[in-house]
């Protein structure tokens, strides 16, 4: 199985007047102009998704929607999952996504630092060893599941695939 871990992109900040409750930050228009570019250069690299699955708080959602749209999925069939809020048990993620026995190829957003500690477990390292940057995408190449055994295949800043997609 492929994992494609992404971060959401830029949110209103948390110091801003106008920010909501965490869970329902948005993101901004850079954000949104940002995450298409980075989209838009993951679909140049010809990746495809059986399933898309975010976290349920509206930046990471929107995050998926984008992506969604720039990958030829249906964004009605994004599938929403507390396994990957912010504080969220990244060993639960996995033992969830070994119930999909059909999916080879899987989109995952989320927050930082969770999105760190997801590609960490799949490495079978403890601490993280990456910082994804907003809208930066890790590729897994998965091996087994549970428990987690894998390789980090690549590591794209939105920079990189921003560059891509042009």
């Amino acid at each position: 199985m492929h994992i494609y871990v992404v971060r959401h992109g830029i949110a209103i900040d948390r110091d801003d007047p106008k920010c909501p409750p965490e869970a329902e930050r948005y993101l901004t228009e850079e954000g949104i102009s940002k995450t298409k570019a980075v989209a838009r250069g993951l679909a140049e690299l010809g990746v495809t998704a059986d399933l898309l699955l975010s976290s349920p708080y509206v930046r990471a959602f929107q995050t998926a929607e984008i992506f969604a749209g720039a990958l030829g999925y249906a964004k009605q069939k994004i599938r929403r999952t507390d396994l990957l809020l912010p504080s969220a048990d990244a060993g639960l993620l996995f033992r969830e996504l070994a119930k999909d026995k059909d999916v080879a190829e899987v989109i995952l957003f989320g927050h930082g630092p969770q999105v760190d500690d997801i590609v960490a477990l799949a490495m079978g390292v403890k601490h993280p060893f990456t910082a994804l940057k907003k809208a930066g995408v890790a590729l897994l190449e998965m091996k087994r599941l549970t428990p987690p055994s894998g390789e980090l295949v690549w590591l794209g800043t939105p920079k990189m695939l921003k560059r891509v997609g042009k």
